[in-house]
C-alpha cells in the first residue's frame, strides 16, 4: 500500500506542472462592453494566468452562469469561485448589507475609499467572511436616476412614478416620497422601461451606460456634487475555493485582487463623465440634484429607510453611526 501511495504521488508530481485548475467567475454585467465590473473580473483572470500558478479563471458575464440573485448562495457554498456582486442583493439573508446601499451615506468617491478601511466595513466584511466568502477587491459605484416622464430632483418629483430601485433602503425612501416600486435586477431595467412596467430607475453609472438605458430615458439625474446613490459591489471569492489553493495560488489571487481594485479606483471616476456624455449625445436631458434637493431627500431617508434599518436590523443603529463617523 505504501508503494502504491508513493507511485500515485509521483504521477501527480509529474503531471502537476502541466495541470490547470479551472475556476469559474460569474457576474450579471455585460461582457466585452467596457463595464468596469466585468473589466475587474477579466483583469483578475489575466493576472492569475500570468502568475503561472496552474490556475485558469473562466469568466461568465451577463448572468450566463448564475442569475444575479443566485450568486451569493453559490459563492458562499463553494459552488461558484468568484463573483462581482452588488452586496445589497444579499440583504434578504443578511439585512446588515442594506447599509452598503443607504441613501446619502457615502456621498463621493474619496469618502467611499475611506469607508473601505473603517470599522463600519470591518463589521460588513466579518458578515461576508462568516457566510463563507471573502472580499478580494473593494468597489463602490456612484449611481444616477433616469425617467421616461420627468426629471427626478427633489422628493416631490418622485410622486406618481413607478421606479426600480436597487435595495430596500432606497425603495423605502422612494415610497415615502410618493413613488411606487417594481423590483428587478439591473439587467432587466431596459425591458421594464421599454414595456412600460417602469417609468424610472436608479442604478449605477456603469449600468446606465452598459445596459444602454439612454435608449429609453428622457431625463438623467447625474450624481454631481450631491451623490445620493452609492453601492458597494466588491469582487468576492468563495472561502472554500480559496482554502483549497496552495499558498502560491492564494498569493496570486490576493495580488490580482489588489491590482483590480487599483484599476477600479482610477477608472470609476471617469464613469460619471462617460455616462453624462453618452446621454447628452443620445439627446437625453441631463440634470443634477442641488444641495437643497439632496438635503430634502436625506430628511425623507431619515424618517423612512434610516429609521427602519435602525429598528429592524440587529445593531443597525450602531452600523449607521460607524459609517457616518467616517470623515
Amino acid at each position: 500500500m505504501r508503494m502504491l501511495g508513493c507511485a500515485a504521488i509521483a504521477v501527480l508530481a509529474a503531471t502537476g506542472a502541466d495541470a490547470q485548475t479551472v475556476l469559474k467567475a460569474s457576474h450579471q454585467f455585460p461582457g466585452g462592453k467596457g463595464d468596469i465590473r466585468d473589466e475587474m473580473v477579466q483583469l483578475i483572470a489575466r493576472e492569475v494566468a500570468a502568475a503561472n500558478v496552474g490556475i485558469e479563471v473562466q469568466v461568465f458575464p451577463g448572468a450566463s452562469l448564475y442569475k444575479p440573485n443566485d450568486q451569493w448562495n453559490a459563492v458562499t457554498r463553494g459552488l461558484l469561485d468568484l463573483t462581482s456582486f452588488p452586496l445589497d442583493y444579499a440583504a434578504g439573508r443578511h439585512p446588515e448589507f442594506s447599509a452598503t446601499l443607504m441613501p446619502g451615506l457615502v456621498g463621493n468617491f474619496d469618502r467611499a475609499m475611506r469607508l473601505n478601511d473603517s470599522e463600519f466595513m470591518q463589521d460588513i466584511k466579518k458578515i461576508i467572511d462568516d457566510a463563507g466568502a471573502m472580499v478580494i477587491s473593494d468597489a463602490w459605484l456612484s449611481g444616477a436616476f433616469a425617467s421616461k416622464k420627468t426629471c427626478i430632483t427633489s422628493p416631490e418629483t418622485m410622486k406618481g412614478q413607478v421606479i426600480r430601485a436597487a435595495g430596500p433602503a432606497f425603495e423605502e425612501m422612494l415610497v415615502a416620497a410618493g413613488g411606487s416600486i417594481a423590483s428587478m435586477p439591473s439587467s432587466e431595467i431596459y425591458t421594464g422601461m421599454q414595456t412600460g412596467v417602469l417609468d424610472a430607475a436608479n442604478t449605477s453609472s456603469a449600468s446606465f451606460v452598459s445596459y444602454r438605458l439612454f435608449e429609453q430615458a428622457k431625463c438623467l439625474t447625474a450624481p454631481g456634487e450631491n451623490a445620493l446613490w452609492f453601492m458597494y459591489e466588491p469582487v468576492l471569492m468563495s472561502k472554500k475555493t480559496f482554502e483549497k489553493l496552495t499558498p502560491e495560488q492564494q498569493a496570486a489571487f490576493i495580488a490580482a485582487g489588489e491590482k483590480a481594485e487599483a484599476y477600479f479606483n482610477e477608472e470609476v471616476r471617469k464613469g460619471d463623465d462617460l455616462m453624462i456624455d453618452t446621454y447628452k449625445k443620445a439627446g437625453v436631458e441631463v440634470v443634477e440634484m442641488s444641495k437643497a434637493d439632496y438635503d430634502a431627500w436625506l430628511e425623507v431617508a431619515k424618517t423612512s429607510s434610516y429609521k427602519n434599518f435602525a429598528e429592524n436590523v440587529p445593531g443597525g443603529d450602531k452600523l449607521i453611526e460607524k459609517a457616518l463617523a467616517v470623515e
